[in-house]
């Protein structure tokens, strides 16, 4: 039903700032509860939700285009208990090798769920209030964002079925009585989009009789109903005390799920980017520095839309980078990758890509779909499947499967070609982190990516789940003394990462809203352009995503001939007599006429 909402308090008199963020929240609230399918009392929830993060009245509307990020900014993924010493939380060993080993190279650190919780690696929540006992407690949460800007997530879709919400659902009390999303099983849900082949409903024996409660991912994470706004009190009191503990990066995880119509697809609903958009104007009136991004695995379209106008995530993940770039590098052939980057719009002020190549979880499909062939694809998964790798399927409309993910740690997805497996692993792997490093965006290294990890079968089998493959956990003394190893595959890596994120993080060139443009240079060399916003800095970053020796003529690149350039990863200098430039089997050069420059 339609309904006008009325938002006078009937309060003391408001200064005309206070008026005008009270105004911005009232705007989404009756966008997101414009129909109001479940007749709520939306009175006061404007002011109440201003109240409950602490936002403030001044600034409004100024921070939507700042940049609160700049080249010096790459992020480490890693669970809470992907390092591990005895006698010693998790927490605290991560925060030791942050401190020991990373040297200043990174500045931010995304700690995946670290709250109590009952299945899927941390993504079924039990209690969003508390640090999960095993890995540590929020004394180590803020021992961490004293240093880095931490990045957490916020499991906004669902949470577990063993959390108080739901176990006062079932008891039909509160909280948590009305919070979770249900359904006549009787109705035509053939169209939602899911990534899972479980059943999407789950039936479950509540006081007032059986439910049938929404489980996108699984049976143990129940879907939570967004159109009851108790459930959006909760959880933007969830964020300010999120924000308390020093948390500066929201990921708002499985969001394109969130708002529900059964009867279409229930996938990027409005009301969805509706309420991301609350959420932004919040935290600009609380901490106008906290970012928000949106973890979308979807097509890349699709993903797009949630930069809204500046007004919706500050960082989108670019999930179609890893498999376009994991196609490239096997096959030897950059083209799908090259078109793809040139389709891409540049990222306006106040937002940006979030880059990554490899996560906890797999080498998602979808963000290749309308990307990449069929046939292109079927090679893609038959080539990891022979390096080890597993694929994750989801259930189509019709009630088939089609491959949703494939499983894999990204150094043993890139240890040969669609030919085979080959030594060229290693600068394989380098050169992938090197195209990430430079392209548009912040980047986001895995932590296994960082440390060169290998395929852990024993663990994907003892836990049941194939990306469990990609999940290792490292006794820490054990991979101290890999990396003291020179000659290991771990201590070349986590060294050539290093090394990159050391240059990148002094070339203004390399800012995240930089300039970028393809370059044409053919199948074998994918190359482009960076140049900085005050355009006194260009990089052209070529790189040989082939096990063979190429060369490209520096008149195809136009270096202007009256300056100095030369290669921030060899030092090696270029003249206006020299012709062309000679790259190695995945090799990559940042040809740059300005070393070192910082805007």
């Amino acid at each position: 039903m339609q309904t006008t909402l009325n938002f006078q308090t009937g309060k003391r008199p408001m200064s005309p700032l206070s008026e005008q963020l009270l105004e911005r929240v009232e705007h989404h609230i009756s966008a997101i509860y414009h129909e109001n399918p479940l007749g709520a009392d939306l009175e006061g929830l404007a002011q109440a939700l201003i109240e409950s993060i602490g936002a403030s009245p001044e600034g409004a509307g100024a921070f939507q285009h700042i940049n609160h990020w700049s080249q010096r900014d790459a992020i480490l993924i890693t669970y809470g208990d992907s390092l591990q010493n005895d006698n010693e939380k998790p927490l605290v060993t991560l925060r030791h090798f942050l401190d020991d080993h990373t040297a200043g190279l990174l500045s931010g650190v995304h700690i995946l769920p670290f709250y109590p919780w009952s299945s899927d690696d941390g993504f079924a929540i039990i209690d969003y209030s508390s640090v999960n006992d095993a890995l540590g407690d929020w004394n180590d949460i803020g021992a961490i964002a004293s240093s880095y800007d931490l990045m957490a997530d916020l499991v906004i879709n669902h949470c577990s079925s063993r959390s108080i919400w739901f176990e006062n659902f079932l008891r039909s009390t509160s909280p948590g009585k009305d919070y979770f999303f249900t359904v006549n099983p009787e109705q035509d849900l053939s169209a939602v989009v899911r990534p899972r082949t479980t059943p999407l409903l789950r039936e479950v024996m509540t006081a007032q009789g059986p439910q049938h409660v929404w489980c996108t991912f699984g049976h143990d994470q129940v879907d939570l109903d967004f159109r009851n706004p108790e459930v959006l009190k909760q959880f933007v009191s969830i964020i300010h005390q999120y924000l308390k503990a020093g948390v500066k990066i929201f990921r708002l995880d499985a969001i394109a799920f969130l708002w529900k119509v059964p009867g279409g697809s229930c996938l990027n609903l409005e009301e969805t980017h509706e309420i991301v958009r609350l959420l932004r104007t919040l935290l600009e009136h609380t901490a106008p520095d906290t970012l928000l991004i949106t973890e979308t695995n979807i097509p890349n379209r699709e993903n797009l839309s949630y930069f809204g106008n500046a007004n919706e995530a500050h960082c989108i993940y670019n999930f179609s980078l890893p498999p376009l770039l994991v196609n490239s590098l096997v096959t030897g052939d950059c083209t799908y990758l090259k078109q793809w980057m040139m389709s891409m719009p540049p990222a306006q002020n106040g937002t940006t890509y979030f880059n990554f190549i490899a996560s906890h979880d797999g080498i998602g499909l979808r963000p290749a779909e309308g990307l990449l062939s069929n046939t292109e694809l079927d090679t893609l998964i038959d080539t990891m499947q022979a390096f080890g790798g597993h694929v994750s399927y989801r259930t189509l409309d019709d009630g088939g499967r089609k491959p949703y993910e494939i499983n894999i740690s990204l150094f043993d997805a890139l240890r040969g070609t669609t030919r085979g497996e080959d030594e060229l692993g290693v600068e394989r792997f380098i050169c992938a982190h090197a195209i990430m490093l430079a392209l548009e965006g912040i980047p986001g290294i895995y932590i296994h990516s960082l440390l060169g990890t290998r395929n852990d079968y024993e663990r994907a089998d003892n836990t049941g789940s194939y990306r469990a493959i990609n999940r290792h956990q490292w006794n820490y003394d054990n991979l101290v003394s890999l990396l003291g190893d020179a000659t290991s595959n771990h201590a070349r890596v986590f060294a050539a990462i290093k090394a990159l994120l050391a240059i990148r993080q002094r070339q203004a060139a390399f800012h995240p809203n930089a300039t970028q443009f393809t370059l044409h240079l053919g199948a074998s060399l994918f190359g482009f352009w960076r140049q900085s916003v005050d355009r006194r800095q260009s990089i052209f970053c070529i790189n040989n995503v082939t096990p063979r020796e190429h060369s490209v003529a520096l008149s195809d690149i136009n270096l202007i001939s009256t300056q100095e350039w030369s290669d921030l990863i060899s030092g090696d200098h270029y003249t206006p007599d020299d012709s062309e430039v000679v790259i190695s089997p995945y090799q990559s050069v940042w040809i740059s006429n300005a070393p070192d420059y910082e805007a």
